[in-house]
């Protein structure tokens, strides 16, 4: 990441909480700032700016409607995760939240959907991107070849990894990562899509595919150096 992203924690769970600060907040590009209660949670709402809220229903001091419609109003575009026991959610609340994981779950799922949501809503949209000799414009699906004085026209596919790419430029990308981004945790897709997919788009993009400089894969993932 460029920027490290502000995310804010509100677990009464002092253990869970002390788990995720550690694990979620070592992750590069991250500072998470965990807090015991809701109302906390509100204080630093208005204080300093988030980019994701990560909210247990396990809280004393509101009710989730509460909570989310407190936070809501504070900020109404912060992506909002909800940590939860029960599949069902209370309607009010289901249309409140980004996203819902279930209690208990494992921490490379929590982070792929707390990246999918940072990326989601990454307010500064890529564009005029130098990759090489290439420039990458995300919105219209291109990559032009500033040499040559030529276009190559991206897949759907191929843009939304490449901006994912983008986003954690010169940093390590699992596979996994990949691919619950891309596909949204579509558990019906399976590595060798998106190997198929990195090949073409190596193909697209580097001078020389079989020596990639630029979309390099290493084991268990992918860098993109820029």
């Amino acid at each position: 990441m460029k920027f490290k992203k502000n995310i804010l924690l509100v677990e009464a769970d002092e253990v869970l909480s002390k788990c995720l600060a550690e694990l979620v907040g070592s992750q590069e590009g991250i500072f998470l700032t965990a807090v015991g209660s809701g109302a906390e949670g509100l204080r630093m709402i208005q204080e300093d700016h988030f980019d994701l809220l990560i909210l247990d229903e396990l809280n004393f001091d509101f009710k989730n409607i509460e909570l989310c419609r407190a936070m809501r109003f504070q900020d109404s575009l912060i992506p909002i995760i909800l940590l939860s026991k029960d599949q069902a959610l209370d309607k009010d609340i289901e249309g409140g939240v980004n996203d819902h994981i279930l209690k208990p779950f494992h921490f490379r799922d929590l982070m792929a959907r707390i990246r999918f949501q940072l990326t989601k809503s990454d307010q500064t949209e890529i564009s005029d991107y130098r990759l090489g000799s290439y420039k990458f414009d995300p919105n219209a699906q291109l990559l032009s070849d500033l040499s040559e004085d030529k276009s190559i026209r991206l897949t759907e596919k191929e843009t939304s990894i490449l901006k994912f790419l983008i986003y954690h430029a010169n940093s390590f990308v699992a596979r996994g990562d990949l691919l619950d981004e891309v596909w949204e945790y579509n558990s019906g897709i399976t590595t060798h899509t998106l190997e198929t997919h990195i090949y073409k788009l190596r193909k697209k993009l580097e001078i020389d595919p079989s020596q990639a400089k630029i979309l390099v894969t290493e084991p268990g993932g992918y860098r993109l150096i820029i």
